[in-house]
């Protein structure tokens, strides 16, 4: 991913898209934070977070506001806005992973210095200089590992707002100034025959906690959106051009210029798009059209960049090149995509928005009353109060809430072969009301496979199927391919093939034995003067009919075998559909095949709505017709082709065998071909969803009844005042019941 890249123009507007790397993003609070500073900007028509891959999509008016004025506006918040555009698409990636690794540095420190100062704070408070060495400790952990909560809680504050961070800050900030000044000053409470507590193992642990949740969710972030990247990697770095005096040059492909006249060898990818102007051959068309069989390209036929060249070598005419081949128009399409998603738990933040300034309120007003009505110890009891309310309103229970039910979420996901990469993705899958499935490779096999065979006569079969083998072995066709896998079953006896011609557009003929035999389509039979049989007429028709490709094997005598091939339904694909639809869930179908073997497959599986000969940008638009009509989608695909589709939907599922792009781009992979899995992932989703609001209900229970208590709402009735240090249990035991309750996930059926 590039630091910055122009994704589009809108002259009418004179506005400028751009999209550009964030860095010290750490939660959905600082993707909220970044988008509302941007879009407060004048000039900003929008902005949009992909927190994924730590970028923000920007459309702005460049005589209004300058890139290096939102950079300014960005860095007050708090975060570093990269504005500046970068040759190396490596050099991204290099600086998410630096922020990665030094987040892991802090946290392991934090760790490792705030587990002596719990074990000396709960099991040995009263030993000689004990609150001096949990001093000592907690300092590092204060100014150092835990610096960035207390920075981005004052530049939050500068701007009148309050996230997480402002809690952790507070908080643990008052936790170390009181545990601070009773170290110092421990006389003030002893004097009044009071202990002078310290609660050094509150701040740090706190501190260490929140940034181990923050290093689980940057590590999965991490691992992701490397879509961009190997995309571009479709595209070969050199090609070989054509001179005019007919040298054979090879050239950096930016150098390529429309017109240039190309060479593409066998094995190779196309570089740009163009037309073939000299040369046969099949290319891979895969990643454009998601269809397994190679296309055949000859003289005038289109290529297009990415697409991989098969057996033969052709020459062709650069016609778009850069930014306007149909690879860079897909590359641009991911990216917008993938952009336009705001992150979907944003509950925890916006409540924490109106939670801390509430709790901070309470803490004033305690302070407040108490000195009114406390007597003789009012300031004491004002102040152990005050604290104590900061204290058991610490945010680690709120804070744990989503991210363990997420964590155990996506482990037992692991378990039933689905691979969560984006929470996001876990957490919507329950809203799903309508999946759009690629055919190819999704509903069926992927590739082409021999169904059906007919032979004439009994007699000679072994003798033909010899020959048929030895001249398919011969073949560039990819369906030749089908042909040999099917007849290596039975014992073949290999002949030497003579003389072998392709005939365009038509098949193949050779000589075997002293006999002409070709294989191919009716045009071939008709080159051959071979009539079909009344049988064989209607035996071929039928399969046609069923969307299966129906290849001839014929001599001069006639028919020899008439052979069906297709990509099979896989078994499964209808009984997960079937289950889908009683969940509630409608069902699409979208292929590149035709429209007749496209409605065979969706009447065998009871799908009521497909679209047929379909390219990537129509699988876009098909499901953002149905988010327009209000659906939640999610698109299950496992081509290059779906990429598109995929980064659109709600929710994006690859299937596990399918190409690593798409796996990049989806929120969720299969990782198995059989569509079963699908029904479990929403169950996952529903079970993970339930238990993140349980937890969020038991957090603000806590809060709802501990605040109260700790204000001393009860020392007028019965003399009690919580201590701070029960505060900092009861904290401790509310974290403790988030994760157990999110463990019970562990042990509910799919």
């Amino acid at each position: 991913m590039v630091k910055s890249r122009k994704i589009n123009m809108s002259d009418h507007l004179g506005h400028i898209r751009e999209t550009y790397q964030v860095l010290g993003m750490s939660c959905a609070s600082c993707a909220v934070s970044v988008e509302s500073t941007l879009s407060a900007q004048k000039g900003v028509r929008e902005a949009r977070v992909n927190l994924s891959n730590s970028t923000v999509f920007v459309e702005f008016d460049p005589q209004i506001v300058t890139p290096d004025e939102l950079r300014k506006a960005v860095e007050a918040a708090g975060y570093e806005l990269v504005i500046e555009k970068q040759d190396d698409p490596e050099e991204a990636g290099r600086l998410q992973r630096e922020e990665y690794l030094s987040l892991k540095r802090k946290t392991t420190g934090a760790i490792l210095l705030a587990i002596p100062v719990f074990v000396i704070g709960m099991f040995f408070m009263h030993m000689p200089y004990g609150n001096w060495i949990m001093l000592a400790f907690t300092l590092p952990v204060m100014l150092f590992f835990g610096r960035d909560f207390f920075v981005h809680a004052y530049k939050q504050f500068r701007h009148g707002r309050a996230n997480m961070d402002t809690l952790v800050a507070v908080s643990t900030g008052v936790a170390f100034l009181f545990s601070l000044f009773n170290t110092i000053w421990p006389e003030y409470w002893t004097e009044r025959g009071l202990e002078a507590h310290v609660y050094y193992e509150a701040a740090a642990v706190i501190i260490a906690l929140i940034l181990l949740g923050r290093l689980l969710e940057a590590r999965a972030r991490f691992s992701t959106s490397t879509a961009i990247k190997k995309l571009m990697g479709l595209q070969p770095k050199t090609v070989v051009k054509i001179e005019g005096d007919g040298r054979e040059v090879e050239i950096p492909i930016k150098e390529v210029s429309v017109g240039d006249v190309l060479v593409v060898k066998p094995g190779d990818k196309i570089p740009v798009d163009g037309s073939v102007t000299g040369g046969v051959s099949f290319v891979d068309e895969s990643m454009i059209t998601g269809e397994p069989i190679p296309v055949e390209k000859t003289s005038g036929s289109v290529v297009y960049a990415g697409t991989i060249n098969q057996k033969g070598s052709f020459r062709f005419r650069a016609e778009k090149v850069g930014n306007e081949t149909i690879l860079a128009h897909i590359i641009k399409m991911v990216q917008e995509a993938q952009g336009s998603k705001a992150p979907v738990q944003k509950l925890v933040d916006r409540i924490a928005g109106i939670f801390v300034p509430v709790v901070m309120g309470i803490a004033v007003l305690t302070f407040v009353i108490w000195m009114l009505v406390g007597g003789e110890e009012a300031f004491t009891h004002a102040l152990l109060t005050s604290i104590t309310v900061l204290v058991i309103a610490c945010p680690c229970a709120l804070g744990l809430a989503t991210p363990t039910a997420i964590m155990v979420g996506i482990g037992k996901g692991a378990e039933n072969n689905i691979l969560i990469k984006d929470a996001e993705g876990l957490e919507m899958m329950h809203l799903v009301n309508a999946i759009v499935l690629d055919k190819t490779g999704t509903i069926t096999e992927g590739q082409p496979v021999v169904t059906d065979m007919s032979w004439r006569g009994e007699d000679r079969r072994e003798v033909y199927r010899g020959i048929l083998s030895a001249i398919e072995r011969r073949s560039e066709h990819p369906l030749a391919d089908a042909v040999v896998e099917s007849l290596r079953a039975g014992s073949v006896t290999d002949i030497e093939v003579k003389d072998f011609e392709t005939s365009v557009g038509k098949g193949v003929i050779a000589y075997a034995g002293g006999e002409v035999y070709g294989v191919g389509n009716r045009k071939l039979l008709e080159d051959m003067h071979v009539a079909l049989t009344g049988e064989e007429d209607v035996l071929a028709s039928g399969w046609e009919e069923e969307g299966k490709t129906v290849v001839f094997f014929a001599g001069r005598e006639g028919v020899i075998a008439v052979i069906a091939i297709a990509d099979k339904i896989k078994v499964t694909s209808g009984q997960a559909i079937k289950t889908l639809q009683r969940m509630g869930v409608e069902v699409y179908m979208l292929t590149g095949d035709n429209t007749r073997t496209a409605r065979r497959v969706a009447d065998i599986l009871g799908v009521h709505r497909f679209k047929s000969e379909v390219m990537p940008s129509d699988k876009a638009d098909f499901i953002r017709e149905l988010q327009q009509e209000g659906k939640i989608v999610a698109m299950v695909g496992d081509g290059i082709n779906d990429s598109q589709a995929l980064a659109q939907a709600d929710v994006s599922i690859a299937m596990g065998r399918g190409s690593d792009i798409a796996m990049d781009v989806a929120e969720v992979t299969l990782i198995t071909s059989d569509l079963n899995v699908l029904p479990k992932a929403i169950n996952l989703s529903v079970q993970t969803v339930r238990t993140i609001r349980q937890n969020l209900f038991w957090a603000f229970i806590y809060n709802v009844i501990g605040i109260p208590l700790a204000a001393g709402v009860l020392y007028p009735f019965t003399g009690f005042l919580l201590n701070p240090m029960i505060a900092a249990a009861a904290m401790a035991f509310s974290s403790v019941s988030v994760v157990t309750n999110s463990l019970r996930i562990r042990f509910k059926g799919l």
